[in-house]
């Protein structure tokens, strides 16, 4: 038996396989096993080889979902007899990604790894959308949120004037269902309904579509395809330029 090996956090980005790091693809084109998230799955596994054990872990709401323990396990496992396991994870790997809780396990049992950073969603679909994240006097500050709790509801406990704060830029992650409460509580903390805000679902995949409006109209937008379980971001705030809503 080979000793244990390292196990590797590959960040597979928004979904596009021409957004993966160089580093990303030499480990899955060496990856044995590969568990992956379904937001990682389509063309980016094909870059690793034939022979690679692929298991599907992945965690979508509303649906049946690997529990935690078990990827955990399965984890440490693979890793204990010498494999070279890759752990894709969608997006970068450190946002929103329970990565601390993998960590944790292999911390637990002895076994090395690496983090892979990888292009986030909220980056993505700025540039999709052709804008910057940034602005020199109007945004100088950019803030990542989940909109959902374990439970799928919105969180308790969320710094409310912070995220109405009209000079940030916001990305809320796992937002469709919840934002339009959401979107009432940025408004009763001072934020105009008439904020800009982009809707992004599927960045970066054939599936993508963009439309811009504001909070008020993306809020109407989320509450009508509530059961949508397509991956969506919400950006929001102090977004440049008066670009024309558009989708494709």
């Amino acid at each position: 038996m080979r000793e244990a090996g390292c196990v590797s956090f590959v960040s597979s980005g928004p979904g596009d396989p021409e957004l993966l790091t160089v580093r990303a693809v030499k480990r899955l084109q060496a990856a044995e096993v590969v568990l992956y998230d379904d937001l990682s799955s389509g063309p980016i596994l094909d870059l690793s080889p034939d022979s690679a054990d692929l298991i599907s872990v992945g965690k979508r709401a509303g649906r049946a979902s690997a529990r935690q323990d078990d990827i955990n396990r399965l984890l440490v496992n693979h890793a204990r007899t010498g494999a070279r396991v890759v752990r894709l994870k969608s997006g970068d790997a450190g946002m929103f990604g329970r990565l601390e809780e993998e960590i944790a396990a292999l911390d637990a049992a002895g076994i090395g790894y690496e983090v892979i950073p990888g292009v986030t969603a909220p980056v993505a679909a700025a540039a999709a959308a052709g804008i910057p994240l940034t602005r020199r006097l109007t945004a100088r500050r950019v803030q990542f949120v989940t909109g959902h709790e374990i439970t799928g509801t919105l969180p308790g406990d969320l710094n409310w004037a912070a995220l109405a704060d009209p000079h940030a830029v916001t990305a809320v992650y796992m937002a469709r269902a919840t934002f339009p409460d959401f979107a009432g509580r940025l408004i009763s903390h001072g934020l105009s309904p008439a904020a800009p805000a982009i809707l992004a679902v599927g960045v970066s995949t054939p599936a993508e579509t963009l439309f811009r409006g504001t909070i008020g109209e993306i809020a109407e937008s989320c509450r009508a395809n509530s059961r949508s379980t397509a991956p969506t971001l919400i950006l929001y705030g102090a977004l440049a330029g008066d670009a024309p809503r558009r989708s494709r």
